[in-house]
């Protein structure tokens, strides 16, 4: 098998690259890597030395692919399947890279922030940090309520890699930081993309692990339930 992709099954950015092998089919392995352990640990940094995950090893073209947008436009370009995550269309391709970036950005970013915040040692957290991150979202929250009053998917109808970003950054920003009654399309869009198999199959795998995250005591039941 020609494709490994090195993650942590309980991390949103694997996880939006992992909905986009499970969209199309692709044929890979998954590894975990422990960066608690060093010797898992220093061969991901060899790999790739920012230390980062999801990275996806390509054995037949002998290359190392970081970035979770990268990962996936590389996947289309070299190992197609049958769903186009990136339109043809230049004009729609850059409405998905635009709405890719923004989930990333400001809603799996903060997200990240406010979770992390929480296990930092004593005396070291960031209240002011973990505020801005709460007002981030609260900016992407209705930015993502205006876009989808008028659209099924991120970016139109159909599902792009817009939509694989916007999965587990939304699964997981609900947690720490609910959407709350101003903001329904928003919810119906997230409730819209757990229905999606391949993004249940994500969070099915994940769940074994969900005792781990930190705002765990703050998950909804249904989030827990197969």
């Amino acid at each position: 098998m020609s494709l490994t992709l090195y993650i942590h099954p309980l991390a949103s950015f694997c996880h939006k690259v992992l909905i986009a092998l499970y969209e199309n089919g692709t044929e890979f392995r998954s590894e975990t890597v422990d960066l608690t352990d060093p010797g898992s640990a220093a061969a991901h940094m060899e790999r790739w030395p920012v230390g980062k995950i999801p990275v996806l090893h390509d054995a037949m073209m002998k290359r190392v692919i970081p970035e979770t947008s990268i990962i996936i436009e590389y996947l289309q370009e070299n190992h197609p399947g049958p769903l186009a995550l990136l339109p043809a269309d230049s004009k729609a391709r850059l409405e998905t890279r635009l709405w890719d970036r923004f989930f990333d950005l400001y809603v799996n970013v903060p997200m990240g922030k406010i979770v992390t915040d929480r296990i930092r040692p004593e005396g070291t957290s960031d209240a002011f940090g973990v505020a801005e991150a709460h007002a981030t979202l609260d900016t992407a929250y209705g930015m993502i309520e205006a876009q989808m009053s008028a659209h099924e998917w991120a970016t139109g109808r159909d599902f792009t890699m817009a939509d694989c970003a916007a999965a587990p950054a939304l699964f997981y920003a609900s947690i720490v930081h609910p959407f709350g009654t101003a903001h329904p399309h928003l919810a119906r869009y997230r409730d819209r993309l757990l229905e999606r198999p391949s993004v249940k199959r994500v969070i099915a795998e994940a769940r074994p692990f969900f005792p781990m995250f930190p705002y765990r005591d703050a998950m909804p039941e249904r989030y827990l339930a197969d």
